[in-house]
């Protein structure tokens, strides 16, 4: 087996955390990656920051509410996770 990572990040307008954990933790779910740990914080006076331990890696938000956009990141050992995961993100949620 060779060491491979396929890696995606972007941008996208959402910063309310209720609405963002349910997006990525669903499109998670759907792609078959086995979620071990998340964890999340809350930053005063506002922000947010999540992160998902998953079995093939780890995905990761930041939100910047000042500007209305938070930033994700996805890490995969898994082609086709990684493949199925860009798929379900939904061109209107990116």
């Amino acid at each position: 087996m060779k060491a491979v990572i396929w890696n995606k990040s972007g941008w996208i307008n959402e910063t309310n955390p209720n609405n963002l954990k349910s997006l990525f933790n669903d499109a998670l779910k759907k792609s078959g990656f086995g979620i071990l740990k998340f964890s999340d914080h809350h930053f005063k006076p506002f922000g947010y920051s999540a992160i998902w331990l998953i079995s093939e890696s780890h995905f990761a938000i930041h939100t910047f509410p000042e500007e209305n956009k938070t930033y994700w990141e996805l890490s995969s050992c898994s082609k086709s996770k990684f493949n199925s995961f860009i798929t379900k993100i939904k061109p209107k949620d990116l």
